[in-house]
């Protein structure tokens, strides 16, 4: 169902884009009463050298939250759609530093990844925004 991918989606960029600890945990109490489970990480550092450590913060936190279950399939869904949203950015962030945040959102068989993070040298910073879905089992 569209609406459903779109639903997960939303939440999923609203958590990558929260400021605060408070708005976070806020969106994830709000989203929890709809039945969409969320996480949000925080990273910071080189882009090509921290793709995979952003990967694995990404599944570790799916799975301390209760995103995912500790499953092959749950944690393969959340390193691809990490992936596939690192990858919307590679254009804007290759040889640079990126910091941001990263949300994961997962309802029914809808799981989505979301980036949003500031890329640049010094002060001369650039907003990178990518997302990606992919099909989970329920949870």
């Amino acid at each position: 169902m569209a609406a459903e991918s779109k639903t997960v989606a939303l939440a999923a960029l609203k958590m990558a884009m929260s400021e605060t600890r408070e708005e976070e945990n806020s969106l994830k109490q709000h989203f929890s009463s709809a039945g969409i489970k969320t996480v949000a990480v925080d990273y910071g550092g080189d882009y090509f050298a921290s793709i995979k450590k952003m990967v694995e913060r990404a599944i570790v936190a799916s799975k301390r939250e209760g995103v995912i279950n500790d499953t092959h399939g749950d944690e393969g869904a959340v390193a691809g759609a990490t992936r596939e949203a690192l990858s919307q950015i590679m254009s804007k962030a290759a040889g640079l530093n990126v910091g941001g945040k990263i949300g994961i959102a997962h309802r029914g068989e809808h799981l989505s990844v979301a980036v949003f993070f500031m890329v640049g040298l010094l002060h001369l910073d650039e907003v990178a925004v990518g997302l990606g879905h992919r099909v989970a089992p329920r949870n």
